[in-house]
């Protein structure tokens, strides 16, 4: 616990064997109470490597059900467990598990609901391995989105993201898609309930063991981002009842 919240670890994984353990075993368990592995149809032995690493909350999907729906299971899970903070981390070690105590510690000591790690932010991207043409893709998206949702985040693609079990309770993810345009409306959502969200420099590593979209899934992405900001702009003006507010 921090401050006397409980804080737990959400790990979505799919084909995440090789890189489960290195990420576990950076976990700061000094704060962190439980660690919720779900793990989505893998063809490989994540399962099997989480139980020998003594996760006790295991969740399998017997079907493929997408990075959103992944999540889904994820939140559900740490709200059922009685969380005060949820830390989101992809357990292929991409992003490093010791920067759980900083974020965390920002929603402990209520000075924001949510904390993104940018990679964006200290040119942390680049300088971990992000192909240069998603990090142009990024920047572009990015731009494009604080115009039309009228906020000034570093970056709305970060992986990496933490919390409070009030706004998990408070918006409706459940009727988000259960593809990789799910955490740009969880996004929209959070800054349509008026929540802020902070942001803290996030190293990053692209290795060929690390999860990644391809070049054709990334324009497919991008065009929903694009979507899900309109919307969002839209739904401000009163023109349009998105379904996931």
């Amino acid at each position: 616990m921090l401050n006397d919240k409980k804080i737990v670890v959400v790990l979505p994984a799919y084909n995440a064997a090789l890189t489960l353990e290195k990420t576990f075993r950076e976990i700061p368990f000094d704060i962190v109470d439980d660690v919720v592995l779900v793990d989505d149809a893998s063809k490989d032995d994540t399962l099997e490597v989480g139980r020998q690493l003594g996760i006790k909350h295991l969740i399998r999907h017997d079907n493929n059900k997408g990075y959103g729906g992944n999540q889904k299971s994820c939140y559900n899970k740490a709200l059922e467990l009685g969380a005060d903070v949820v830390v989101m981390l992809h357990p292929d070690y991409q992003y490093t598990p010791k920067l759980i105590t900083a974020m965390c510690s920002i929603i402990a000591n209520d000075l924001y609901p949510v904390v993104f790690g940018s990679r964006i932010l200290g040119k942390g991207a680049l300088k971990g391995g992000m192909p240069m043409y998603k990090y142009i893709f990024n920047r572009m998206l990015t731009l494009t989105q604080n115009i039309l949702i009228g906020q000034k985040l570093s970056e709305y693609h970060t992986g990496y993201r933490t919390f409070s079990g009030e706004v998990l309770k408070n918006i409706n993810y459940m009727a988000n898609s259960d593809d990789f345009v799910f955490d740009n409306e969880m996004i929209s959502q959070i800054f349509m309930k008026g929540y802020d969200i902070a942001e803290i420099t996030c190293p990053t590593k692209y290795f060929e063991e690390a999860s990644s979209i391809n070049f054709k899934r990334s324009a497919i992405y991008g065009l929903g981002v694009l979507r899900v900001s309109l919307q969002h702009r839209l739904h401000m003006w009163g023109l349009f009842k998105g379904k996931i507010y």
